[in-house]
């Protein structure tokens, strides 16, 4: 017997950069899948949310993280690290959104158990196409565990 679809796709998006939380939050808006996406603008707030500290006490549990590496008070590889030897938190695929072209922030990025890592495009048309490809794929092809209450 198969699990259920959920309802809708919940999605943190770490990111420090104002511009392209709202380029994101454009492009989710017009997904065809359900979602909501919820902002963390560094890897401190991040954490926070997945363990659901203080402000983030009732926050959901993200099927898909999107972070940035390039980030101030905790970076991304940093948080990726954490997520990952967290066994409540483990399972959560992440995908790496970045500028970073550097071979080494993608091979600490995988090394650390990343989801994927997705070189930041210039330009907001073509922004707005690698968040709708990562929607059509992330959000129509993946299945996700079952979903729980508490982690």
């Amino acid at each position: 017997m198969t699990e259920p679809t959920p309802p809708h796709i919940e999605i943190l998006l770490v990111e420090d950069n104002e511009p392209d939380v709202l380029l994101t939050l454009e492009a989710f808006e017009e997904a065809s899948v359900p979602n909501r996406l919820h902002v963390a603008r560094d890897g401190v707030e991040a954490l926070r949310f997945l363990r659901r500290e203080g402000e983030h006490a009732g926050a959901p549990r993200p099927d898909v993280i999107l972070m940035d590496i390039n980030m101030p008070r905790k970076n991304g590889l940093e948080v990726l690290q954490e997520i990952k030897a967290d066994r409540s938190l483990g399972s959560i695929p992440v995908v790496m959104l970045t500028t970073s072209q550097s071979d080494e922030d993608v091979r600490s990025s995988y090394e650390r158990h990343a989801s994927g890592y997705v070189v930041k495009p210039v330009g907001f048309e073509n922004f707005l196409g690698a968040m709708r490809a990562f929607e059509n794929f992330w959000m129509t092809f993946v299945r996700f565990p079952p979903r729980r209450d508490q982690h």
